[in-house]
């Protein structure tokens, strides 16, 4: 059981260094503007694109953000 405990807090501490990182992407992208060398990947677009796909599917995508909330909240 114990090695289950460690597996769990590792994957959370990776899951808050994953959003951390996601999170200083996007101030990055809203100051420098997309398309920087060291960083060329559009975070806000797919962060939007995320958002209409999950919008488009109606209940299915409203059941995956609760689910995805509930995943992320929970300590």
């Amino acid at each position: 059981m114990e090695i289950i405990d460690k597996i769990t807090t590792g994957a959370k501490k990776l899951t808050e260094v994953f959003i951390a990182l996601l999170s200083l992407a996007v101030v990055l992208q809203v100051l420098l503007g997309s398309g920087q060398p060291f960083f060329p990947v559009d975070v806000v677009g797919n962060i939007v694109a995320l958002t209409k796909q999950l919008g488009a599917e109606g209940l299915v995508g409203l059941v995956a953000v609760a689910v995805l909330y509930g995943l992320f909240t929970r300590k």
